[in-house]
């Protein structure tokens, strides 16, 4: 079978090929004084973590070819310059040029294990024995979140520059299977262009509204360098079309804003998710259009909010509201629990957590069948027997982590949208 060929142009065509990543023994490797440090809200149990997310990847299996991070990073690893590229370039990073040696000389699949669950502290010098660290090379315990490291836009892969070093990996090792592996495609990394160290991306933050809308959030995970890399790029296509950027402030605290699709995430061609206090009410927080042609910045303005701007370019959206629209509480509690962050699998065709019922019942009214992501699996339900619905996969766990169905999954090819 040939190279598949990257093609994202929206956020709810038909899902083909998507990667993801399987929480292992990495999550494990974190005690309560790390937590923190590794960007979580909470230590996990992997035990349920897993349970939980196997509910997400067996729905992905009966829809699209899903990739494992791991099996792709195998794959890289077999290939033995790749190898020594990869393994070199994770040393540099990671201040571990003493391991490289022993690093390589392991198989792809040993390798592969430990790149991402962390790589143990020999105590054989009195520096490593008086370390209170447990680890030369740090697990990855944010990588399930496949959605950051990387983001498809059209046919090319843009790598994240992420915000916090302890994710640097994560888009080292995105940038190698993208560039190795079997998924057809060009790498854009911004370190490789001047002010590129200024530049802060994260995939949570890239919706692609349509082909020519960009819908980015601007907030602690990605700055204003990282939107203008991105609409230079866009310059430097040269299109004779126009295409927009709609820039979306976001507040720094608390942690659960951290990405746009923490408050806004596309579910049809005519609906959307939307935590109300940060996207419709009014407040401090800016809305900003940027519309480029030709090269060129035509015009960069303020708007009343993403969804007055989406249709005055042709987009009408309803929203449905996270949280349901009675009581604000509820709508913290469950924007909280990523209860705005949806991935679709087709248009009206979407997952996220079960826990939120509120959200869940504001879909139902506005005509999403809510279905189990237990009976989608086990083939009591038939996907394809409903026009529209959420399958709704169990959370207790996994949003520890600090995120949901989108930050899960990082698809790198739709269907285009009639």
């Amino acid at each position: 079978m040939g190279r598949i060929p990257v093609n994202i142009q929206s956020e709810i065509g038909q899902l083909e090929a998507v990667i993801i990543h399987t929480p292992g023994s990495e999550v494990e490797n974190m005690t309560p004084k790390n937590a923190e440090r590794a960007l979580y809200n909470d230590i996990l149990n992997l035990s349920v973590a897993r349970k939980e997310y196997l509910q997400l990847s067996g729905v992905l299996q009966k829809v699209a070819q899903t990739f494992e991070v791991n099996d792709l990073l195998r794959a890289v690893l077999s290939v033995p310059e790749a190898k020594e590229e990869l393994v070199k370039k994770i040393c540099q990073h990671e201040n571990a040029m003493s391991m490289l040696e022993k690093l390589l000389a392991l198989d792809a699949k040993e390798l592969a294990n430990l790149l991402i669950e962390g790589v143990p502290l020999v105590k054989n010098n009195l520096t490593n024995f008086l370390s209170q660290e447990r680890f030369s090379i740090k697990p990855l315990y944010n990588f399930y979140f496949t959605r950051d490291a990387s983001i498809a836009i059209n046919d090319e892969v843009l790598i994240a520059k992420m915000a916090n070093a302890v994710r640097y990996r994560e888009s080292i090792i995105m940038e190698a299977i993208f560039s190795t592996g079997e998924l057809a495609t060009s790498t854009v990394n911004p370190t490789s262009f001047n002010n590129g160290e200024q530049v802060t991306i994260e995939g949570g933050d890239i919706l692609i509204a349509r082909d020519d809308i960009l819908l980015i959030g601007n907030g602690c995970r990605t700055n204003t360098y990282g939107i203008d890399f991105i609409l230079a790029r866009l310059q430097a296509q040269q299109e004779k079309r126009k295409r927009y950027i709609l820039v979306q402030e976001l507040p720094y605290k608390p942690e659960s804003f951290i990405h746009l699709d923490m408050v806004f995430t596309l579910l049809d061609k005519d609906k959307c998710m939307v935590y109300d206090p940060i996207i419709l009410q009014p407040n401090r927080y800016q809305t900003v259009q940027i519309t480029i042609e030709n090269g060129k910045v035509l015009e960069i303005k303020t708007v009343d909010n993403l969804l007055v701007a989406l249709k005055s370019l042709g987009m009408d959206l309803k929203p449905i509201f996270c949280g349901g629209t009675k009581d604000r509480w509820v709508q913290e509690r469950e924007q909280w629990h990523s209860g705005a962050n949806f991935v679709a699998i087709g248009p009206g065709k979407v997952i996220g957590y079960s826990r939120n019922v509120h959200t869940l019942e504001e879909m139902n009214k506005n005509g999403f069948e809510i279905l189990r992501a237990k009976d989608v699996i086990s083939g009591k339900v038939d996907l394809n027997s409903y026009s529209s619905y959420v399958v709704g996969i169990d959370g207790s766990e996994l949003p520890r982590g600090g995120g949901g169905a989108r930050c899960m999954t990082m698809p790198v090819r739709r269907k285009p949208v009639e």
